[in-house]
């Protein structure tokens, strides 16, 4: 037995009467209004106006939350369609289950169709809310700790999680706490993108592209601590060739944007709907005091002909 370790929680729901308080849900929500709120800020700063973030952030988190569970689900498929396996419960999310890379290929479609509602540039959106993403991620792993999942190998250090439930084929025991190193390297890729964006002005993208090339670092060591079951390819696990080219990938687009556009955007944020009635309404009032100036010109107009006749009169030769 360790003297020191990371206690479980007894379970990883509380009742509220009837309804039930999952730590694992809170860890999400928690971690949402997080991202949304640095976001916000960070767009704030950009030159964006206030409720930019959010607005596109409801289009976001949906199709992140879908996106993670389906990345799960596909991945993961014998865990709810083999033989004695219920496949609804490929639907309940409160259970854990959310993988990453397809919350953030589906997050990202959902932002791209709420940027595009409002004409703003996908890749400055990105960038504003690089940062409150990994922070969420830091907050969201400790939704894993509630349910008692995704730790590593047995280990007897001092930091050691003990995990006590035996549900899923889990063994009780001290193993190491994958969910807590994952959570801090997130902490430590948030902070990296607050200081690279502060010292190198990143735009069109950058900051977000260091932001996943920084996670997939960390989380292929992290993965390979893992123990819970997953699919290999050539003796790696899935999620840590799916790191490995997504790393690639960020990496690239670093480089090549770097070269084809340098800089950051000077405008974030154009006239938005929040303005336009405004703006519309301009013009309306041109035309009204238009229409005034020209009704005033027509009432004096039959001042004018009112006057003429008389004048004709007096000058006109009179008969005799």
């Amino acid at each position: 037995m360790n003297l020191a370790y990371i206690p479980s929680p007894s379970h990883g729901v509380l009742y509220l009467g009837p309804i039930p308080l999952r730590g694992y849900a809170f860890c999400i929500i928690i971690g949402v209004f997080v991202a949304v709120w640095l976001g916000n800020k960070r767009w704030i700063a950009r030159g964006g106006r206030t409720g930019t973030v959010a607005d596109i952030a409801v289009w976001a988190v949906p199709f992140g939350l879908v996106g993670g569970r389906l990345y799960h689900v596909i991945t993961d498929y014998e865990l709810y369609f083999s033989e004695g396996r219920d496949w609804v419960d490929a639907f309940k999310v409160w259970e854990g289950g959310l993988g990453i890379w397809g919350a953030i290929a589906l997050g990202a479609l959902g932002a791209w169709i709420g940027a595009r509602r409002r004409g703003i540039p996908m890749p400055a959106y990105a960038d504003a809310v690089a940062p409150g993403i990994a922070f969420a991620q830091a907050i969201g792993r400790w939704g894993n700790w509630f349910n008692q999942e995704l730790y590593g190998r047995e280990t007897h250090v001092p930091w050691a999680l003990h995990i006590t439930s035996s549900e899923g084929g889990r063994v009780p025991g001290y193993y190491h706490p994958t969910f807590l190193y994952e959570s801090l390297w997130c902490l430590g890729v948030g902070f990296l993108v607050l200081w690279a964006d502060r010292r190198f002005k990143l735009g069109h993208g950058r900051a977000f592209a260091l932001y996943v090339a920084a996670y997939c670092v960390g989380r292929g060591w992290i993965e390979y601590m893992r123990v819970d079951d997953a699919h290999h390819i050539l003796g790696l696990r899935l999620n840590d060739w799916t790191a490995l080219i997504v790393f690639l990938l960020a990496v690239t687009y670093i480089v090549v944007s770097s070269k084809k556009r340098p800089g950051r955007e000077a405008v974030v944020e154009p006239l938005g709907a929040a303005e336009a009635p405004a703006a519309e309404s301009e013009p309306e009032s041109q035309d009204s005091g238009t229409s005034e100036v020209e009704s005033g010109e027509s009432e004096e107009a039959p001042k004018e002909s009112d006057a003429s006749p008389k004048d004709e009169a007096e000058s006109a030769p009179k008969k005799s």
